[in-house]
């Protein structure tokens, strides 16, 4: 894999150089691959964790159920609504293939005595407080977290490189009055804000990213309005300019390129610092509205059954702490990758 891009997709000799530094750093290199099986398993979670079988054989009828809904009076029963495959009685001829997991992140396991309920052969993970599989709403929960954090990163990094990046082109006025206006900004206080507007609105992941866009672009706007007022009186910069190109073309061709460098080695931490800033906001029920799989609703749950249900402690905070550590490792990794004094690769 590492061998075809860079036979492959990698063009640039600088790029080139920066993905070697990047490649010898081994733990940061099974950081991707472990992230990316995360990435991968939890949105295809339906085919690993469900309460529906991917495939089945019926009394000579084969039926689909992970991507089509049947009606119960097709399998005899008239008595529900929603058909529980569990509880189909199956002939000698007939057959399923299950998931991996066979709980979905809202289904209650009722055979149970009490919730929550320890790890078992049948919930690895034990229960929540509502009898639910802890292990399939930690497999869900990531794909709304990770939406949340790659979503608010590409939104506040886009909108802050924009604001920042025409502050230090253009410089002089427009960088004085654009300054003042974004220190005002910073002085209102975001999170009592953010609490006010999603008990005002009924939160959900999009409007979560929206507010959170609203109140974190302006930080990366600094480091953005530094690095065009560093890179515009470069001589590389100024000779574009004498021989005719447009400002479009000296920002995007010639400062842009230089200026992303600061700005890609701290993407993984924004993306870390998001993940947790989520799982704090369902800590204290001012996220995702119930009942969506979140990883800090687990540990909300955590508090009031400390002491007698330590999985729904070590689990949530497992996933959060082995997250965290492979998008450290990776960010580590990517800026010696883009440290000009590091080894030629």
């Amino acid at each position: 894999m590492m061998n075809f891009v860079e036979k492959y997709l990698i063009r640039s000799e600088l790029t080139l150089k920066r993905y070697r530094r990047f490649k010898r750093n081994r733990a940061a290199v099974i950081s991707v691959f472990v992230f990316a099986f995360m990435i991968f398993v939890s949105f295809t979670a339906e085919f690993w964790a469900n309460s529906k079988p991917h495939m089945m054989s019926y009394q000579g009828q084969v039926y689909f159920p992970l991507v089509k809904d049947y009606h119960p009076s097709l399998f005899g029963r008239t008595d529900i609504q929603v058909m529980d495959y569990r509880s189909l009685q199956m002939g000698e001829n007939d057959w399923a293939m299950w998931p991996v997991i066979q709980w979905d992140p809202y289904e209650s396991n009722s055979a149970v005595e009490s919730y929550p309920a320890p790890p078992t052969k049948y919930n690895l993970f034990g229960t929540d407080d509502r009898g639910r599989d802890v292990l399939t709403r930690l497999l869900y929960g990531f794909r709304y977290t990770f939406i949340y954090a790659v979503g608010v990163w590409f939104l506040t990094y886009l909108i802050g490189c924009g604001i920042g990046a025409g502050m230090g082109y253009m410089g002089g006025r427009v960088d004085l009055i654009g300054m003042r206006l974004i220190e005002v900004f910073e002085s209102i206080p975001a999170f009592f804000i953010l609490i006010t507007l999603i008990s005002i609105f009924k939160p959900n992941i999009y409007l979560l990213v929206f507010f959170s866009m609203c109140f974190g672009w302006t930080g990366i706007s600094h480091y953005m309005r530094g690095q065009f007022l560093s890179l515009r009186k470069r001589e590389y910069v100024e000779a574009a300019k004498a021989i005719g190109s447009t400002h479009k073309r000296v920002i995007l061709k010639h400062i842009m390129p230089n200026a992303l460098t600061p700005i890609i080695t701290l993407s993984p931490f924004a993306i870390a610092g998001n993940i947790e800033s989520l799982s704090i906001m369902d800590y204290l029920g001012l996220g995702l509205p119930p009942p969506t799989p979140s990883w800090g609703e687990l540990l909300g749950q955590a508090q009031s059954y400390f002491t007698t249900a330590e999985w729904l402690v070590w689990a949530p905070s497992g996933a959060l702490v082995l997250t965290m550590t492979l998008l450290i490792n990776i960010n580590l990794a990517v800026r010696d990758a883009f440290d000009a004094k590091s080894a030629v690769g």
